[in-house]
Formats: C-alpha cells, structure tokens, sequence
C-alpha cells in the first residue's frame, strides 16, 4: 500500500470543511495522495465535531468506525473541536487512535504525521497546544473549502463573545481576523478558479477586524474585495452577530452589487430575559429596528433582503411566557428562513450552573411547534415569487432535474430552486419560478418552450435544518 495516502473525514459545519481542505493541501504538498476509501489509505483522519451532545457522538462513531477496521499499517488521528475540547478523554473512548491534534494546530498535520511514522512516542501522541496564532500560521494555505461554484472563505476563527450556551470560545479561543490582504488573495484565486459564489464565514464576521484596530471592519473588508475582485457574481455574508450590524455595513450591502441581499444572523431568542441568562444582547427594540432599517434599504432594489436566522427552545428556565414571546416575534417578523434546535447541556460554559431543567418533552412540543409557525411563514414568502425571474447558480444535475440556488439561498442550510431538465452547472441562469413550496421553488429557464415540474413539496431531505451551526 502506498504509505502517502489519506483519507480525512468531514464533519460538522463549513468552518470545519475550511480546516479540513487546509489539512488536505499540506498533506498534498508534501506529496500525499487523498483516496475516496479508508481501505485505501495508509493515514485515516477524522476532523471532528464537538460542539453539541449530537455533533459529539456523530463523531465518536465516525471514529470508533474507522478504529474497528484500521490496520496495523494505518495510522488513525482525531483532529478538530472534539480533540481541542477533551483531549485525552477522546483517546480513552476510542481505542486504536494513534494521534490527537486539536482545531488550533491543524496547520501541524504534516508533523504529527512524520512523528508517527517514527514511532518513537508511548502510545497515542497528544498534539494540544493553547496558541494564540491560531488564524495567521496557515502554512501557505488556502483558508477555502470549494463547493461546485460556490466556496467558504474564512475570514476570521475564534470567538471573543460570552454566549453562555456556547463551547466555541473554549475550543477555538479568542477571535483573530486573517489579514485583509490574504483574503483578497484567496478571492482573485478562486475567481480564476472559476468560482461564481463566495461565502464569508467566521465564528462571527461581524466581529471582523477587531484585533486588527479596524472599526467597522466587515464593512471595511467588503468595500476592499468589492473594489478588488469586481468580477466575483456573488458574495454572501454569513453568522452576523446581533447589536454589530452596523448603519456602514448596511449601506455597503446595498450600494455594493456583488454582495447578495441575504443576511445570516443567529438570533438564538427574543424574550429579554432568556437572552440575559443566555448572555446575549438583549435589547429586542434594537432588533427590529436595525430589520426595519435593513430592508428599507433594499425597498427600492430589483431584490428585497431576504433574512436568515437560528433559535434555541428549551434554555434553561425558558418559561411558556417566554418561549410565547419567541413564538410570537417569529411570526411577526417573518423570516425568510428559520432554523431552531433544542438546548443541549454543554458542561464546561457558563450555561452549566443552571443545569437542564426543561423537561424534552417539553422542549419537543416547542421544537414542533416554532418550526410548523415558520413553515408556514416560508410557505407564503416562497410563494409570492411564483411568475417572479430569479437568478439562479445551478449546483447539480440528476435524473433529468438540475437544481441550484437563488440569492435567497445558502448552500445546505436554505433551500433549492428546482428546474425541469438538464442545465449548464456552475452558471447563472434567469429561472421563472412556477411554484413555491415550504423550503423549496419550481421553475422554467426564462426564454425556453419547458413545461413546469409537477408539485411536489420538498427537494431532497426537505429540512428547514440541513445546518445549525
């Protein structure tokens, strides 16, 4: 077997798959192969996930399922957000994983590998060191994760905010932003590369900048690659952060063609004494008052803001009263897309003290009921663009059906727009919509004699969830 072969497993969110395609091209450039099956590989590794109960045992039985079969000539490694949080705990659950190297350090690979191969460490090799550079000692890599047109950019890792609920800051550290000149970089690459979507990500993108001495600085950071790669079609801006949407920030969203009218930002609650417990910004007035403000400066646009956001139900001591107040905030703002998920009990944040009192039945109902509220919602809003010509980047083509996305869309967490027939994937393609379902729309190419899909109410996994984080 060749003994430079890899085989590296993905989970959890797009800032992780960033991390992992990092991992890859240092392994490529020292002139490792990446093969599509473990069997196949002389190095298994799995960047793990480790953010929620859920996402920790996925991760645990991706490695538990390679260790079962590993052979003696394969070396096994747990990387990521699991590794950074628990360590040796990691190494004890899963019996057969050679080495352990945590989210700050994936740029070290490449050396943990060449330590293994020498052998000469007593058992498992633990690679956790607390650095502080992590998101500026990148190898020379590109902080990209390229998916059909479209690719991640990380602008930023780590998280300075003291969201009691959330591990982030325990796993990644405090925030540092990339250098803007590295990611316009990374920008003129993957235009050249044929990408037509970029994607913005951080643990927070609003915070952008803020080590750096820039006030402003997401704004600041658009404006640059705006100017310097005019050409990108689109640019999206994901994981806002409520209270530093800024008056410059919206002004440049809309004056700037290429930045998409689309805004992801977690919300998380709307009743002001769960966000205090949850130590987030509070002020509910602030909230609608800056959505009232974004979309009116889109009012006079050819495309109105479409808004994306995420809650939690069953936070500790979340009262009926309280999960009303969220109930009731939805339905009166009308998201264009809403994801929730129900508290998991993360020991270790400052959400620790107050347990898990809510019973999950409880939690369940509240689940159910918010998602049916926003189903509905989604149902109309989709709806009011039957007979409406979207552009749409189309992703992939299969059984006669190609699907893509709208500006309304971001990849696996949005829906899809679904056309009858085989179109060019990776282009941008004016669509008629003739339907509007809960998650997804129907359409025709506009110009073209096709007749529309029959009705059908969801493409693919129809999960208004298909990612949380």
């Amino acid at each position: 077997m060749n003994r430079k072969t890899f085989y590296l497993v993905s989970l959890g969110c797009a800032k992780n798959t960033v991390d992992s395609d990092s991992m890859a091209q240092l392994l490529s450039n020292e002139g490792y192969r990446s093969v599509p099956k473990a069997s196949q590989a002389s190095v298994l590794i799995v960047n793990t996930c480790g953010f929620i109960g859920p996402a920790k045992e996925e991760s645990f039985k991706a490695l538990r399922d390679l260790a079962r079969e590993k052979r003696r000539d394969q070396l096994l490694i747990a990387a990521g957000c699991l590794t950074q949080r628990y360590g040796v705990e990691v190494a004890q659950k899963v019996r057969g994983i050679d080495g352990v190297i945590g989210t700050r350090r994936w740029m070290d690979i490449v050396d943990v590998v060449k330590k293994l191969r020498k052998g000469n460490h007593p058992g498992t090799l633990y690679h956790l060191p607390e650095a502080p550079t992590v998101g500026r000692d990148e190898g020379n890599t590109l902080r990209v994760a390229v998916e059909g047109p479209s690719a991640y950019l990380k602008v930023a890792d780590g998280c300075r905010r003291p969201c009691a609920f959330c591990a982030i800051p325990l796993i990644k550290g405090t925030a540092v932003s990339r250098p803007v000149e590295n990611i316009i970089h990374e920008a003129r690459v993957l235009r050249d590369s044929g990408v037509r979507e970029l994607i913005l990500i951080a643990q927070d993108t609003t915070d952008y900048g803020h080590d750096l001495g820039l006030k402003d600085g997401l704004a600041v950071l658009l404006e640059q690659l705006t100017d310097s790669v005019p050409d990108m079609d689109w640019i999206r801006i994901m994981y806002a952060y409520p209270g530093y949407v800024t008056d410059r920030l919206i002004e440049v969203m809309a004056s700037r063609k290429q930045i998409l009218p689309y805004l992801d930002m977690p919300l998380q609650h709307a009743h002001p004494k769960t966000l205090y417990r949850m130590k987030r910004p509070s002020n509910i007035e602030w909230v609608h008052k800056t959505l009232d403000k974004m979309r009116a400066a889109f009012n006079d646009k050819p495309q109105r803001l479409a808004i994306r956001t995420t809650f939690i139900v069953g936070y500790p001591g979340e009262t009926e009263e309280e999960f009303q107040a969220l109930y009731d905030f939805v339905e009166q703002t009308r998201f264009d897309r809403a994801g929730a998920f129900q508290f998991s009990f993360e020991p270790g944040t400052s959400s620790e003290a107050l347990g898990d009192p809510v019973p999950a039945e409880v939690k369940e109902e509240r689940y159910n009921r918010l998602m049916e509220l926003q189903q509905a919602i989604s149902l109309e809003i989709n709806q009011s663009y039957v007979g409406q010509t979207l552009d749409v980047l189309m992703d992939a083509y299969d059984n006669g059906i190609t699907v893509g996305r709208s500006y309304r869309d971001a990849p696996e967490v949005d829906g899809l727009v679904v056309v009858d027939g085989e179109l060019s994937l990776g282009e941008i393609v004016p669509i008629r919509i003739t339907g509007g379902f809960a998650y997804d729309l129907t359409g025709v190419p506009v110009g073209l004699n096709i007749l529309p899909l029959p009705a059908v109410m969801n493409f693919g996994d129809g999960n208004p969830n298909r990612e949380l984080l």
